[in-house]
């Protein structure tokens, strides 16, 4: 039995900020035992409540001048377009025409797949991020890829192949049959395997047939406890597109709900134009919103809108994604710092414990997950993330001004990137130290 010791400030969440209020959500501990067994949390609280209980001869991490988060949780993200962050942007149809199948292509090698994954792999972990559900692309060993350098680390990973028949480069097609074929094979060699997880991934409605949304639904239902992601709504043009395509859906979450594609542990990334019976429809069900602040952005696709989201009469589960890479950062720092500034667009202020929410808690619970990761808290997965709070010298002197901890949490996420990461833990393992 290994024990393994964390002292610092700690924060988590135990409660949806949007909906108790901030201050009802959280427990933070200026000075704070976690206490690590086999990979899980054994306790976690205050030091002096809780050391009497170290046992005799552990050695003890004290991370000064440092916050202990659970890890971050990316719940949208394009491995394969890791390569092309920061290109060039234009709009969202654009973007995928100039930038991303010419990048996806390159993953008819299987070699290729494997070296992006380990650079994706390195930089998510070194922004802290622990948790990501990712698209592959319509290679099946896009993901025998990802799942391969994932399981090395022991990660909690979610990720599919992406499905499309149609509207793409002749390279980037499957069939509905053998879209269907191919995931059902990664289903059996990876779902449930150590900490990884299956997601079926139509890319969005308009690369895909009736035929292939049909059978990917046919999927989802035939292998219950797997994921359904893809995208809504980000833009206006597809959003017309997407009307154009199936002019007898009432609208464009009807699309998906009509192939059997809605319900728990389905994710729709964006969501920035959803009409209020969508968002009254995702609640119903259970489904999710992938908040997507610096690729929106970047790709000027609109402002998100969190009332309408976590509207309390009908709340939708929500996270963050960094949706590289026309997101522009693999840090949930900077994230927030653009979801903070879209708020602001839109006349809301997000405050930096609802952000940090959406980052940790609110992403596990978009993925069903809160039970595993997402918390700090006794029974636990030990997915944690060190910042430092003096990762820059302007941090270093803002954070003397810092009256509380909803200041020090503004502070990283305005000034922070993945300089303040300090640590992070997978499963009570240190995979990342600066």
């Amino acid at each position: 039995m290994t024990t393994k010791i964390l002292r610092g400030q700690a924060l988590t969440f135990k409660a949806d900020p949007f909906l108790v209020g901030d201050d009802q959500s959280f427990q933070y501990e200026s000075d704070a035992l976690v206490m690590i067994e086999d990979g899980k949390i054994k306790s976690f609280g205050s030091y002096a409540s809780l050391k009497d209980s170290i046992p005799e001869g552990s050695e003890v991490t004290d991370y000064k001048n440092s916050l202990i988060i659970p890890g971050f949780v990316d719940t949208h993200v394009h491995y394969p377009q890791t390569e092309i962050i920061g290109a060039y942007g234009k709009q969202l149809l654009d973007w995928l025409n100039n930038y991303t199948f010419v990048a996806e292509q390159k993953f008819a090698d299987k070699n290729h797949a494997t070296e992006v994954a380990k650079v994706f792999i390195k930089e998510s972990l070194r922004s802290g991020t622990t948790t990501s559900l990712v698209f592959g692309t319509v290679h099946e060993h896009s993901v025998d890829a990802l799942f391969e350098e994932a399981e090395k680390l022991n990660l909690r990973m979610v990720a599919g192949k992406v499905l499309m028949d149609r509207n793409a480069p002749p390279a980037l097609l499957d069939t509905a049959q053998k879209g269907y074929d191919e995931s059902k094979a990664l289903i059996k060699r990876w779902h449930g395997k150590g900490r990884l997880s299956y997601a079926i991934t139509p890319r969005f409605a308009p690369t895909s047939t009736p035929e292939q949304l049909k059978m990917a639904g046919e999927l989802w239902k035939e292998h219950p406890g797997t994921y359904v992601q893809t995208h809504i709504s980000e833009n206006l043009g597809e959003i017309a597109w997407v009307k154009e395509l199936f002019p007898e859906r009432s609208d464009y979450l009807d699309v998906y709900d009509h192939y059997g594609l809605l319900g728990e542990r389905s994710l729709y990334a964006h969501g920035v134009h959803l009409t209020e019976s969508e968002w009254a429809r995702m609640h119903k069900c259970g489904a999710a919103v992938c908040h997507c602040s610096t690729s929106n952005q970047f790709l000027g696709s609109g402002l998100f809108s969190f009332e309408k989201a976590k509207d309390k009469t009908r709340p939708v589960k929500t996270g963050l994604g960094t949706d590289i890479g026309a997101g522009t950062s693999f840090s949930h720092l900077q994230t927030m710092n653009e979801s903070y500034k879209i708020g602001q667009l839109s006349g809301y202020s997000l405050s930096s414990l609802k952000a940090f929410y959406l980052a940790t808690k609110g992403g596990a619970e978009s993925l069903y997950m809160e039970d595993k990761v997402g918390s700090i808290a006794p029974g636990m997965e030990a997915d944690l993330v060190v910042l430092d709070l003096k990762s820059t010298p302007l941090m270093d002197f803002r954070m003397g001004f810092c009256k509380d901890i909803n200041e020090v949490l503004f502070i990283l996420m305005t000034l922070g990137d993945d300089r303040a990461t300090e640590s992070v833990y997978v499963a009570g393992e240190k995979v990342y130290g600066k």
